[in-house]
């Protein structure tokens, strides 16, 4: 995708340490808030290769295991395994793969699914939302099982991964929108109050988009087709409710509803990685429009705090958003090292045409 930023790359790097350096001191927790904040502080490890950033992670982790981790897992505390996959490639320390495996175990054999062995979404030890399916569950679920059944060369995980995807887009995508749903409820078999939440827009645009891009040959997998036509469709109608300033609302097809800045960096991260170019003006627009809510300690303003599927429309929009959330801080990460990715690659490239002409 040819961005065409006018800022500069050291830049968007000094940008993203200073995210990095607040979501340390914020005590977060063995939950899902932590494991979205240390995901993107991974990210950014992978794409700059500054070590400082595994070191605090590796400190963060060892202080935890000494603290205490929880005894029983859910879906949304095995979204920390993100960070321990980092962890665990870069060191091959095992206690980093058990807590892994740990996770998988529990996905694989504990965790409560419906149906067609749909991942239910849980938050505690309680069956907190009977055979109900959240487009969260594509993060801290699905996205790890793919991600751990490639590392392992797992085709049965891969295999159940995808298929959490293909059930939550059949639950979860407006077909005539292209739009998501937060949840659905196979009980009552409906999508409750029926909202186009945009984080929930956000998990499943930002998670295929990842899915597509980190299994090796996917095309030889049915599901992966579904996921690609999927993802297109859906920033195809999201792309066309952007605000002037560069946010989507917190929910979608609502003009009046505020820009939220989770939201808009994981759709637009979305973006950078499938490499549509015609989405380079939204992202450039969504570039800004982030940066515009980092303060300068960085903690990343306008993140709506953690929702449930409200009633109605008034309790989305009811939603603090004063607080620092790790999910904010974590996906406007995931988005700055998308966009240091590409601008990284192009720099290169330009370079390398360079030396071939002197040459």
């Amino acid at each position: 995708m040819n961005l065409k930023l006018d800022i500069a790359l050291e830049d968007l790097k000094e940008t993203a340490k200073r995210i990095a350096d607040y979501t340390f001191g914020m005590d977060l927790t063995w939950d899902w808030p932590g494991g979205v904040a240390f995901y993107g502080i991974s990210r950014l490890f992978e794409v700059t290769g500054e070590h400082a950033y595994l070191d605090r992670m590796i400190d963060w982790v060892e202080e935890y295991l000494e603290a205490g981790i929880p005894e029983e897992w859910t879906v949304n505390t095995c979204a920390m395994g993100h960070m321990l996959l980092t962890l665990y490639d870069q060191t091959k320390d095992q206690k980093y793969l058990d807590l892994i495996l740990s996770k998988i175990d529990y996905l694989e054999h504990q965790a409560l699914r419906f149906g067609d062995r749909v991942l239910q979404h849980t938050v505690s030890a309680n069956n907190d939302f009977p055979e109900q399916c959240w487009a969260d569950t594509l993060f801290m679920a699905a996205y790890l099982e793919l991600r751990v059944g490639v590392m392992l060369e797992k085709k049965t995980l891969i295999d159940d991964a995808l298929h959490q995807f293909e059930r939550h887009i059949h639950y979860l995508q407006d077909e005539d929108s292209g739009l998501w749903y937060h949840g659905y409820n196979h009980v009552k078999k409906d999508h409750m109050s029926a909202i186009h939440w945009a984080r929930a827009n956000a998990w499943a645009a930002y998670t295929m988009s990842r899915a597509a891009r980190g299994l090796p040959e996917g095309y030889l997998y049915p599901p992966m087709m579904h996921i690609w036509s999927s993802l297109r469709d859906q920033l195809a109608a999201v792309k066309r409710l952007q605000h002037e300033d560069g946010l989507w609302g917190t929910v979608l097809d609502y003009p009046d509803a505020y820009g939220e800045v989770s939201a808009t960096a994981g759709i637009a991260a979305a973006m950078v990685m499938q490499g549509n170019p015609l989405h380079a003006k939204y992202v450039r627009r969504a570039l800004d429009g982030v940066l515009a809510n980092i303060a300068d300690n960085g903690r990343v303003l306008n993140v709506s705090g953690g929702t449930a599927v409200m009633n109605d429309i008034e309790g989305y929009l009811g939603i603090d958003r004063k607080w620092a959330q790790g999910w904010g801080q974590g996906l406007a990460l995931a988005f700055l090292a998308a966009v240091i990715e590409v601008v990284e690659a192009q720099r290169n490239r330009e370079l390398s045409r360079r030396s071939d002409q002197v040459d």
